[in-house]
């Protein structure tokens, strides 16, 4: 890869982004296989996580309930806490530590931290208020290529905030998204969502079913007949927005298979 970069200075060195759903952080196995191949890749590389699962099993202990709506979290002020302490803490924290392990000089963030991502709150609509729930306005590709070309791998976390001092708990795809599309502009990116399925499925009982390819046109109808629901919608939203701005390849596939063959691939 570096030959032609060197012959041609225009071009952009390859960088993959890699989101890991909560469900893969919680089962050891699917975990330590990512971690493994996550440090195999390459050269420059982006983590990001999620950790609903986990946050939703520290809100029960703490008799907190959990409520989601399309997918998405709904956050009030007690919530707020469990999610900035499982995704911003403990599950990030573990990753880097891990990955550590694996030789990579991975260093764990928030959207707060140097300001890399910022959102403001979603606002309420159809009467539905998420609460503290972020809508992201920028991420910052120049701090992010800075950290990179210094040798160190970001390990982004699900959370940003509003430049006023307020956190805001934002979907883990977004993030992945729109840390493709900043990096788009410095490097030619490959988004890859991985999580416990070998890709989208167009029979969720069948894990063989997976969905090659998936365009607009398909997304639409995949939406409308139903092939598509909940939680996997927002994530190919995302995948299509990445897509729409610049990111070279988006995949969606089995945790243990990131290396770029496998999967759903989103045009």
């Amino acid at each position: 890869m570096d030959t032609p970069i060197l012959n041609n200075p225009t071009a952009k060195a390859p960088l993959v982004v890699v989101k890991v759903g909560g469900a893969v952080v919680e089962d050891e196995g699917q975990l330590n296989q990512l971690l493994a191949n996550f440090a195999a890749i390459p050269g420059r590389k982006v983590l990001v996580h999620g950790g609903g699962r986990k946050a939703t099993k520290t809100a029960a202990a703490l008799g907190i309930e959990s409520k989601m709506m399309g997918g998405r979290r709904i956050t009030d002020a007690d919530m707020l806490e469990v999610v900035t302490m499982v995704y911003g803490g403990l599950v990030n924290k573990q990753l880097v530590a891990r990955l550590q392990a694996c030789g990579v000089n991975a260093l764990g963030l928030t959207g707060a931290d140097v300001d890399v991502i910022r959102s403001h709150r979603r606002p309420v609509k159809d009467g539905i208020d998420f609460g503290f729930v972020g809508d992201v306005e920028r991420a910052d590709g120049q701090m992010l290529s800075t950290l990179i070309e210094a040798g160190i791998t970001p390990v982004l976390a699900p959370l940003t905030h509003d430049g006023k001092g307020q956190l805001l708990n934002t979907n883990a795809d977004t993030i992945a998204s729109e840390t493709a599309k900043t990096l788009a502009a410095h490097y030619d990116v490959t988004l890859i969502y991985s999580f416990e399925k070998k890709g989208v499925l167009a029979n969720p009982d069948d894990d063989e079913s997976v969905i090659p390819v998936i365009t607009h046109k398909d997304f639409e109808q995949y939406k409308a007949d139903g092939t598509v629901s909940g939680g996997m919608i927002p994530k190919i939203e995302n995948a299509l927005a990445a897509i729409d701005q610049g990111v070279g390849r988006v995949i969606i596939t089995l945790a243990t298979a990131i290396d770029g063959q496998h999967g759903t691939v989103i045009r």
